[in-house]
């Protein structure tokens, strides 16, 4: 594994993503890692519960954009013709990593501090489970311009008008009004972060495997039933068409002229974040 850790102690998986130089950014390699441990985890008997958490400063800041916006990624020269089922392999490919969290038969918990968005949003949506300190920020500022959430879960998550009022905007939420709005179940302080999120992943391990796999199969198909495999396939769609209009344009070409943290700055300005991560 490049990008994540895994281990297993007593009852819980353990996947740590491993990047904390990097804030946990997305490669290519991550996705794919992912799904091998969550099958990993699901095919051992002694594992109950998968514990999902981010190492370093934050759980997750995105796509490594460094690599994807300052340099040009394949096929995202404005000067040659764009093909879209390129975007859609690729995103496609890197969605059903993240959608092993939701299809894993094993129930999954995700634990967030101090930031996860964009990208980041995508893996910690397709748990089961989101605890997140009070104080973490979470919400997907690429929503602004070279973006769409390609789990398409937040109206599943918060309902239609307060994923609008994410998505219109790009304005990140904090870990109490996550909780207040039933994102998270839980959003201790940061100081009772690890230990309120043990004791859940603990009482979760003491249920019976078999008892486990039936309920989140049940729950999960409310999900499939409002038609959630259909939104995806919309919002990976979406998000090529938004790296290849002309903000898009502009933002990756910023990008490579002033480096990803001055066109990210450019970006927001004009909504008055302070500071933003993509």
């Amino acid at each position: 594994m490049n990008t994540l850790r895994y281990e297993v102690t007593g009852r819980i998986a353990r996947i740590t993503l491993d990047r904390p130089e990097r804030a946990n950014a997305i490669t290519l390699e991550m996705p794919r890692e992912l799904g091998e441990c969550v099958e990993e985890a699901n095919l051992d008997p002694s594992v109950h519960v998968i514990a999902l958490a981010g190492a370093g400063k934050g759980f997750c800041g995105g796509y490594d954009l460094v690599e994807y916006a300052e340099r040009r990624p394949p096929n995202h020269d404005p000067d040659e013709a764009w093909d879209p089922v390129v975007d859609w392999q690729m995103m496609s490919r890197n969605l059903r990593g993240f959608m092993s969290l939701f299809h894993s038969d094993k129930p999954v918990v995700c634990k967030v501090h101090g930031f996860c968005v964009a990208g980041g949003t995508d893996l910690a949506l397709c748990a089961d489970l989101l605890v997140i300190a009070d104080d973490a920020r979470i919400g997907y500022p690429p929503a602004r311009v070279w973006g769409v959430p390609t789990s398409a879960l937040w109206a599943f998550r918060v309902g239609d008008q307060r994923a609008k009022r994410l998505l219109f905007t790009g304005d990140l939420i904090d870990g109490r009004t996550a909780h207040d709005w039933g994102l998270a179940v839980e959003a201790p302080p940061a100081a009772e972060l690890d230990e309120r999120f043990e004791r859940l992943a603990e009482r979760i391990a003491l249920t019976p495997v078999n008892q486990l796999v039936m309920m989140k199969l049940l729950v999960n198909q409310a999900l499939y039933a409002q038609g959630l495999h259909a939104t995806q396939a919309l919002g990976v769609f979406f998000d090529g068409i938004a790296r290849h209009t002309p903000e898009g344009y502009d933002f990756q070409r910023r990008a490579a002229e002033v480096g990803f943290k001055d066109a990210v700055r450019e970006r927001d300005q004009p909504y008055g974040e302070a500071e933003s991560h993509s």
